[in-house]
């Protein structure tokens, strides 16, 4: 059997330690800028230089990741970055920014990279289409099955490496846009705030309820290292920069035995070092574990939801999403200032100590405090037998206690950072201009020859929703290519649709797994091919993985979707060259719902030194501003999840501690959250007119669509009653001030 990688975290030097002496064959680590982690303590240029050469002398591999979607004002940033790195030669990056791919390929040959589970890859077809551009290895989604990812390494020559414990993510990693929402903190950048950890109250015919519906389990795949052996996966790695040094101790000791056995291969000694492995992660103080969609997720649990039963182990509203281990809730405070205690009640047989850590979570929610315990106090008689006074100058009656980690940990390994002074960091170059190739003719066409004519665009969910806008008459109208709706279009009998196909942009979406009931990918190619001889011929596109469907259509004219991520005049340099690898090149481009005004006239409108490279740079940047969509109207997606929860949660509407009100949005293809309170920047619609831009987006792909508001939405953006003005209960999201 082949070599299977044990990639660790490593978010500490102390983690570091813990990894390595514990037997990890790999860690990835961050440095302080452009990495998924940027609340982890990370690594100094110091740290890390020296790191790397220990490392190097022991045989065990090291991956940086740079793992953020950058904006155009950090490409000198970036780029310095990189140019130091390739200087340092770490084993690989993990990118997830397509403009990091394009500036390595361009400049930095020798960096190997690895596409980062931020890009979305969940087929042959994605991993392959990264492949032939430099990348060798693919972080899979995980999202994925057991029976997807052995039909995945059949059907490609890449790297496979896959996540087998620790936190998840209830949206599908790189579309989730919750966190951003919420005050600019994207989770694009590393600074996720974690809103699927958080108390919500739903709103039903009960009267309501309060639960964490959206946080998930952890993952624990000790059990399946066999599988995951077997399917030819290259790397497991285990989640955690976030986490301590006993965390990736503790967790790494364990996956080391059972991997250990499986390359020796005798299988009574597999389910030996499984056991023990489960005995030993019993104190990896992380929640209750899930094997996810690779195991048996589908066993009922008490769900917390009018003692309903869900059909997914990966969710329990009761469960308060706290990582460590549960000493209980507070049952009696006493004192004040630092004498100030709390008695609680460890599991049976556990010892607290004075500098052991824990955790206190207040019983609505609204904070999450660490404290490293300065006494305890066993109970040995009464009522409270068994039970533990421990200092707590915050909390009270009710609030959860979790032991996140023991006084012992980080004494135990030798320091791998012996020497970490000095360290170059990067230098101060300007990043070149990247090459642009745009598509087709970039000069004047006549309307009739335009594929994209300048004006408004409606989105909606469903064909029956085109009756809907056809009041108002928008330029083309875009609606998904789910299995439902491509089932209605290939359908023969079916009323005449009020547009033609040439009018309508079918938009593929960005989950694109390898296959579901049946073969997914080949499912949808098989559509798309129907479609096209039914004179279907518009795609908006939004995986690496969905540019191969149309290699053999020249007719078809591309979107490259909000989902691709087009920060940055280097992420549109890869795009571009993307599709062009198709014989057709990208016809349009839409902007990111994260994005701001700034950003983006920055990605088009940057100009590099020199008169001849400032007057090309100016044409392109008056085509590009001709080929760029902006959304002006949508309900973002918060959570995008691969599971139809409509038939776990009896609720379509909930809300935070804040106020705030979000609706879940079903059906058998996956789920959504939306907010209720829409995006808008219809009123900016003549200015931007004014720098270039022509085609606009209104997103009604959302509530249930009613003639009678898109007719009040109509006439606002038309400006019927005079000067456009902002639209109520509506935000900006990050138009403004853009993201952190």
């Amino acid at each position: 059997m082949n070599k299977i990688e044990l990639l660790a975290p490593a978010g500490s030097p102390q983690a570091l330690d813990a990894a390595v002496a514990e037997g990890a064959d790999a860690v990835y680590l961050g440095l302080k800028d452009f990495n998924a982690r940027m609340r982890s303590a990370n690594f100094t240029y110091a740290q890390f230089e020296s790191a790397l050469r220990a490392l190097r002398r022991m045989g065990k591999k090291v991956y940086v990741t740079v793992n953020t979607v950058f904006e155009q004002r950090e490409a000198d940033r970036m780029y310095q970055m990189l140019k130091y790195l390739a200087g340092q030669g770490p084993d690989a990056l993990i990118v997830q920014d397509f403009g990091v791919v394009e500036m390595v390929r361009s400049h930095f040959p020798s960096l190997r990279l690895h596409a980062s589970t931020q890009m979305n890859i969940a087929s042959a077809r994605g991993a392959n289409a990264l492949s032939r551009h430099g990348v060798s290895r693919v972080v899979l989604a995980r999202e994925l099955s057991l029976e997807e990812l052995r039909s995945i390494k059949n059907e490609t020559n890449l790297e496979l490496e896959v996540f087998v414990h620790g936190a998840l993510c209830v949206s599908v990693s790189g579309i989730c846009l919750f966190s951003g929402f919420l005050g600019g903190k994207s989770a694009n950048r590393g600074m996720c705030a974690q809103a699927c950890r958080r108390l919500y109250h739903r709103q039903d015919r009960s009267g309501g309820g309060s639960g964490y519906y959206f946080s998930p389990s952890d993952l624990q795949l000790l059990e399946r290292v066999p599988d995951l052996a077997s399917a030819g996966i290259t790397a497991l790695k285990i989640e955690g920069r976030m986490k301590s040094a006993s965390y990736a101790g503790t967790v790494v000791s364990a996956y080391r035995l059972v991997v250990d056995a499986v390359l020796g291969g005798d299988e009574d000694e597999i389910q030996r070092s499984i056991k023990q492995g489960q005995e030993i992660l019993r104190n990896d103080f992380a929640r209750p574990k899930t094997q996810y969609l690779i195991g048996d997720s589908f066993k009922s649990v008490s769900s917390g939801d009018n003692n309903k039963k869900t059909q997914i182990d990966w969710l329990n509203p009761q469960q308060d999403g706290g990582t460590g281990i549960n000493l209980g809730v507070i049952l009696k405070v006493k004192g004040a200032g630092e004498e100030r205690r709390a008695l609680v009640s460890p599991p049976q047989g556990m010892t607290l100590c004075a500098r052991d850590s824990v955790r206190i979570h207040r019983a609505d929610d609204c904070a999450r405090i660490s404290h490293k315990l300065v006494f305890t106090e066993k109970v040995n008689s009464g009522s409270f037998a068994g039970s533990c006074w421990i200092s707590a100058p915050e909390g009270s009656i009710g609030d959860n206690v979790y032991l996140i980690q023991t006084k012992e940990t980080g004494k135990r390994y030798a320091p791998i950072i012996k020497n970490a002074s000095g360290g170059k960091g990067p230098g101060r170059e300007k990043a070149p201009f990247p090459r642009i190739v745009l598509s087709g003719n970039t000069g004047a066409k006549s309307k009739k020859d335009e594929a994209f004519p300048e004006g408004l665009y409606a989105a909606v969910s469903h064909p029956q929703d085109l009756y809907i806008v056809q009041s108002s008459r928008p330029k083309q109208v875009m609606l998904p290519l789910s299995g439902k709706n491509a089932k209605y279009l290939l359908s023969d009998g079916k009323p005449p649709l009020p547009f033609k196909p040439a009018e309508i942009i079918l938009t593929l979406d960005p989950w694109f797994p390898q296959s579901a009931a049946g073969n997914e990918t080949e499912k949808t190619a098989w559509e798309i091919g129907q479609l096209v001889e039914r004179g279907y011929l518009h795609y908006t596109v939004n995986n690496p993985g969905h540019f191969s469907l149309f290699r053999d259509y020249s007719k078809v004219k591309l979107i490259a979707g909000q989902w691709l991520y087009i920060f940055n005049s280097w992420s549109l340099s890869f795009i571009a060259s993307l599709t062009a690898a198709g014989g057709r090149g990208a016809d349009a481009f839409i902007s990111p719902l994260e994005n701001n005004r700034q950003n983006l006239e920055r990605t088009l409108g940057a100009s590099p030194k020199g008169s001849e490279q400032k007057k090309s740079r100016s044409q392109i940047s008056s085509a590009l501003h001709s080929k760029f969509f902006i959304t002006v109207f949508a309900w973002p997606p918060l959570f995008n999840i691969r599971t139809n929860l409509g038939s776990v949660y009896k609720f379509n509407t909930f809300s935070d501690n804040m106020g705030e009100t979000f609706s879940l949005v079903t059906d058998t293809e996956g789920s959504r959250v939306i907010p209720q309170n829409y995006f808008s920047i219809v009123d900016k619609i003549p200015f931007l007119k004014e720098a270039g831009f022509g085609r606009f987006i209104i997103d009604l792909r959302g509530p249930a669509l009613k003639k009678s508001n898109y007719k009040d939405l109509m006439r606002v953006v038309n400006g019927e009653s005079g000067k456009i003005q902002p639209l109520p209960n509506s935000g900006r999201f990050n138009w403004k001030d853009g993201f952190y």
